[in-house]
């Protein structure tokens, strides 16, 4: 069965087993499914976590078909909870600081950033204030490793996220959906 909005969420890999229609956020799927290997994305963006809650490490999905999105992103956890990114249309600004609290070197972000520091020699950062659009944040250069999703909003210590320390960023852009 295939919902045309939203994501089906599989017990099984290659789309087995018994299934669950997700049409926004959920808290936690264990009512749902006690488990899942695989999904079809049938429209939009979509944060997926390990944890209940919202809680864990963040898995981006976009439109698509994962038959085993566990061995694709080397998770060691299944999901248990997801999050939709709304569409946004616009300028995007994000100013990125060198320390927590705003401290240290400051740069302001309208584009992609493979490696902040190949482009500002600075090598990582620690807080950020999202002015405008939604942002993918990522620990290893070239978008690679766990990452974060920022929406607008004042990031003071990005400590409280795992000990992250992100060193890239990219738009999530509305081409995407």
């Amino acid at each position: 069965m295939r919902c045309e909005t939203g994501v089906t969420f599989y017990e099984e890999r290659n789309f087995q087993g018994r299934s669950y229609e997700c049409m926004g956020d959920c808290a936690d799927m264990s009512s749902y499914l006690s488990r899942c290997h695989s999904c079809r994305v049938e429209s939009g963006c979509w944060m997926m976590y390990d944890q209940p809650n919202y809680m864990g490490n963040q898995y981006f999905f976009k439109m698509g078909e994962y038959a085993d999105y566990m061995s694709m992103f080397g998770m060691s956890n299944w999901i248990r909870s997801c999050r939709t990114i709304p569409v946004y249309r616009g300028s995007y600004k994000m100013r990125i600081y060198e320390r927590e609290n705003f401290g240290g070197q400051m740069y302001d972000m309208m584009d992609d950033c493979d490696s902040i520091m190949d482009r500002y020699r600075m090598s990582h950062c620690q807080s950020c204030h999202v002015m405008d659009g939604h942002w993918l944040m990522y620990e290893q250069p070239h978008y690679r490793g766990r990452m974060w999703w920022f929406r607008p909003g004042e990031y003071r210590n990005f400590s409280n996220m795992g000990g992250m320390r992100f060193m890239n960023m990219r738009r999530i852009m509305d081409s995407w959906y």
